[in-house]
Formats: structure tokens, sequence, C-alpha cells
């Protein structure tokens, strides 16, 4: 990052009866559930549809050079797509769209382990503290690539052709991290001395490259699926969504239990393990928890955090599953650290706290970096943990402050502070009754709420903004006066951030958005704002790119709710968080 200086309303044409309708009303919709589930299986029947890919209307996959070509023409290079997977060896001659797109991962995996061992080469002596640090995180970003595309072929074993629309989302999300690693490995090379981005910078972009390719076949594989089946997946999919939400935007079938688990005081929950400074608990420091932690849990393990100031760097690494924070409250319980890039850090390796471990939660806490607003990048959290939640937390820096880096993330009830880029990155993230903070900078340094990092067009990331406070923090409110502040910039060719249903203050330059640099960008962005209100919501002055809009349309503000973007009705439930599925009740 660069220091440069959803429930419907009636107006969108749904009746208020859709909106309240009641238990009974769901039982009906369980029935046309299962009406349409037999719809779905007719379709199946009568197209010929075999276990794996279909036969009438899929003619184009009959041999194997033709569904190469086919398979390959709907990505971003399709001639690296088609070189790589004709030459790959092992590929049937009557290979389908299942068998090409396992070939496309492998291929990819392979592309992976060579890089690798090129970075491992490049690991001589001699290399100053920076350098060993940015190879230092691609090392680590090789490692969650395999592992994610690992994972993508795991799902691929037991999916089928007509499955697949249903399986979209997680292969989708781990693709797209997939993606995003290499271009933080890139990114950590930007203040290195020598050649070593230019050493590494080929085998990274082929690398993303052919996970692209594999990531735009999932989608295409997906279209051609639900054509197959016809009406019966749309139909499926909104029957689905409207079973699981209520009237007033919350999960009635989630548990008593669940809800317990984020909403009750400390003391009245079980937990496995307690941390406080003073001794009284089984450690003295959260690393020390999370190292004692057992990997890959199946079940929740909760460490409570003591009130006190945890002066320490945690990593919860990705063998870390189902881990919980919880704190005493928010400035109760604080963990913090203070370093950042001018100090000689990577970006990446700069957090006060990395979580990579899958279903991660916090609630009732803090985390911090207190670099200052002078030593540019500092990041307070940084996260890639799959179906992750934070509740009630507050997250304190300047630049950089919450680096949502990849995979699907919630946020709720949260204050995110900062300066420059202060909510940066690639995940599928989505803050929901948040407030965002803006800290005073440095003089003449122009503020940015926003600075999302969405690299190629397939990725299914972003940064959606729902219900949330977008206002200036204690020490700018007096002299709000005196700086820019923009909603954000595009730190990627495609980046994409939604403010939705949100107040935004009037510290809000009447253009929302600021250019990264020249046009970069600027017509390939998607910024949208939909049904915001205050003094900084008004739009008739807004930058006038071809990437931004002023969203009308219910249906397209839709994409970026809770249950279509992070698939929320499928995991929030046992968190345990409060959350709206789609739009608030405002």
């Amino acid at each position: 990052m660069s220091s440069v200086t959803v429930s419907y309303d009636k107006a969108d044409g749904v009746s208020e009866q859709y909106l309240t309708r009641r238990k009974s009303r769901k039982r009906i919709a369980v029935a046309a559930l299962a009406s349409a589930l037999i719809v779905g299986a007719v379709i199946y029947l009568a197209v010929g549809l075999n276990r794996h890919e279909g036969r009438d209307g899929l003619k184009r996959w009959q041999t194997a050079s033709n569904a190469v070509k086919y398979a390959c023409s709907s990505t971003l290079h399709p001639e690296l797509c088609i070189s790589s997977i004709s030459s790959f060896e092992g590929l049937s001659s009557k290979a389908g769209p299942m068998e090409i797109l396992n070939t496309a991962v492998k291929i990819g995996i392979d592309a992976v382990e060579r890089v690798k061992a090129h970075a491992l080469n490049l690991s001589r002596p001699g290399l100053d503290s920076r350098q060993r640090g940015a190879l230092q995180d691609c090392m680590e970003m090789f490692d969650d690539t395999l592992d994610e595309l690992t994972a993508t072929l795991s799902d691929l074993h037991n999916a089928t052709f007509l499955s697949m629309p249903q399986r979209a989302a997680d292969l989708e999300t781990l693709l797209s991290g997939a993606i995003t690693n290499q271009y933080t490995c890139l990114d950590g090379f930007h203040l290195c001395k020598g050649h070593l981005k230019q050493d590494m910078e080929e085998g990274l972009n082929k690398v993303s490259h052919l996970v692209s390719n594999a990531l735009a076949m999932v989608g295409n594989i997906s279209d051609e699926a639900n054509r197959a089946l016809g009406i019966a997946a749309e139909s499926l999919h909104d029957r689905r969504r409207r079973l699981l939400s209520d009237e007033e935007g919350v999960a009635s079938w989630m548990s008593a239990g669940d809800r317990k688990l984020l909403q009750a005081p400390a003391r009245n929950i079980v937990v496995n393990v307690i941390v406080a400074k003073d001794g009284s608990g089984r450690h003295k420091t959260i690393a020390a928890a999370v190292a004692a932690a057992p990997e890959k849990s199946k079940t929740r393990y909760v460490i409570h955090i003591k009130r006190g100031v945890y002066e320490e760097n945690v990593e919860i690494h990705k063998n870390k599953h189902n881990l919980m924070f919880i704190g005493d409250g928010k400035g109760l319980t604080v963990v913090t650290g203070s370093r950042n890039v001018k100090d000689g850090s990577t970006t990446f390796h700069s957090a006060t706290v990395a979580v990579t471990g899958k279903a991660f939660i916090a609630r009732d806490m803090t985390f911090q970096n207190t670099a200052g607003p002078g030593k540019h990048q500092a990041v307070a959290l940084r996260v890639g943990s799959d179906l992750s939640a934070f509740y009630r937390c507050s997250f304190k820096g300047y630049q950089d402050t919450l680096y949502v880096h990849s995979l699907r993330q919630f946020y709720r009830e949260c204050d995110v502070h900062g300066t420059v880029d202060f909510i940066f990155g690639n995940a599928a993230a989505v803050l929901q009754n948040c407030n965002l903070m803006a800290r005073r900078p440095l003089p003449n340094q122009r503020i940015m709420y926003t600075a999302q990092g969405r690299k190629d067009p397939n990725q299914n990331t972003g940064i959606s903004i729902q219900n949330c406070r977008v206002t200036a923090d204690s020490d700018l409110a007096a002299v709000k006066s005196s700086f820019e502040v923009y909603l954000g910039r595009p730190w990627k060719e495609y980046a994409r951030t939604v403010i939705m249903q949100s107040h935004l203050d009037d510290l809000i330059h009447p253009a929302g958005w600021y250019e990264w640099e020249g046009n970069f960008a600027l017509d390939t962005l998607y910024y949208g704002e939909y049904n915001n209100r205050g003094l900084g919501a008004n739009t008739t002055r807004r930058v006038k790119w071809r990437g931004h809009r002023v969203i009308k349309s219910w249906r397209e503000a839709s994409q970026f709710t809770v249950d279509q973007f992070i698939q929320g009705d499928s995991w929030l439930p046992s968190t345990g968080v409060q959350y709206d599925s789609g739009f608030t009740s405002l």
C-alpha cells in the first residue's frame, strides 16, 4: 500500500406481505423447495445428463481438443490455458469439463511448487532484513496457495457437473484466495533493493494466470449447469434464501446456545482456557494460549482474555481451526504492537494480530497498532481466515489498520479507526452496523477509508459496508475541514467496494472517491453507493468514472448482502453472531 499523499422496501416493488411472512408461510416454502428439487430432478433426467457432465446440449465437449478450446475460451489467458492443459500428461482423450478443470488446478499446483523452489534458491546469504522479510512472506503465501488448491481438488473430487452451481461459491473463494496470495508476495518487494522483484515476477504471474484460468472455468461450468437445469436452479436459490431469514433480518433458527456464546457476559461462558496478565489464568500471554490450542479442532475452542494491555504480536496459523477470543470489552482487553513498514517490516508482517486459521471468531476486544501516522503501513489486524467473524471489536491504527486479506469475513458492531487506506485487502468482507472513524493524518495527507485489491474480474471478492456510520474520530472532528476525505481509492485493477444503507457524515468530499494514480482502474473498478443517508451521501457531484455506480436497483445491491456476497446463511448461524441476512431495517 502506497503512502501517497438486505429487508426489501416497498419502493423496490416488493410487498409488505412478502416482508412479513411468518412461520406458517415457511412451511409453504419448505414444500415449494421440495417441489423445486423434484422439478430439478425431472429436468436432470430429461436432458440425459450422466454423473459427471451432460450429453444433450453439451456436444462441444465431445473431443478433448474441442473441449479444451471451449473451456479455455472463457478464461482471461486462453493461450496459456490451451498450451498448458493440452500438454498435460494423463489428460483423457474424452475429457469433459470436470476433468479439464481438475487438470487446470493440478497444473497450478505444479507451477506453485516450481516458483517456491525458485524462491528458496534466492534466499542466499547477504540479503538485508527487508529482502528476507519479503521472501518470508512469499514462502507463507506459497504454502497457503498449495493448501487452497489442494482443497479445491478435494472439493472437486466429489463434485458432479450439475452440483457445480452449489459448490461454486466455495471453489471461487479458494481460487480467489490463491490468486491474491501471488500479488501479496509480489507487493512485499516494492521497497526492496536489487532485482528480487524482477526475479520473482514472471513465475508469480504465471501462477496467478493459471489459477485465474481455473477460476474462470468454475464460473463457466456453473453457468452451463444452470442452463441445463433451467429455472429450477434459480428458484431453488430464491426459495432457500427466503426460507432462511425472518422478517427482522435475524436468523430465527439460530440456537440459544449459539447466541449465548457471542452475547452473554464472558463470566457466564464455559471457556477452554483463560489468559490473564496477573497470573490468574493458565497463560499470561495470548500467543502462549494460541500455541497450546489444539490443531484443526472440529469444535469451538474458547480463549477468554481478561482485561489488560497485551503488548505482543500474535499469529493464529492455518492449522488452528475454530478458535475464539473473548475479551472483557473494547478498550478493556487490548492487544497492541507497533511493527511498521518504515522500520523494516513488510505490510503483511506488520500486523499486531494475524489470523489464517479457519473459522476464527473474536468478540469484545481491541486490536491496535501504535506505530503512528508517520510510520506508513502498520496493520492492527490481518485476516486470511475463511468464515471468520468479529463482533463488538475495535481496530485502531493509522495507515492500513484492518487488512481484510482474503477469503470470507464478517464484522458486526465493530469500530475501525485510521487514516490512509485503513480498510484494505482482497477478501469478500462485509462490515455491518460498524463505526468507521477517520483519524487526524499527517499534514497534507488525504484520508482514504478503503483500498480494495481485486486483481481478477472473476474473483468473488470486495468490501461491502452496510448500515455503518462513516464519520470522524475525536482527534479529527475539530479540524476535518483541513483535510480531504474520501470513501476509497482503487488499489488494484478490479477494485470493488459497495457502501449501502449507511450514514455518511459531512467530512466526505463531494467527489466521494479518489484516483490511485492517473486513470488507473477507473474503467474496470466497481464502486457502488445505495440508499445512504447523511450530508456526505449526496451523489450529485460524485466522480464520473465508468466504474462508479449510484445503484438504483435493490436487486443489484442485494448481491452485496451477507447471504449473497459471503454465503452468510450457511455459516454465520454456527458462530452465534447476530446479523442481517439481506437489507437492514432502518
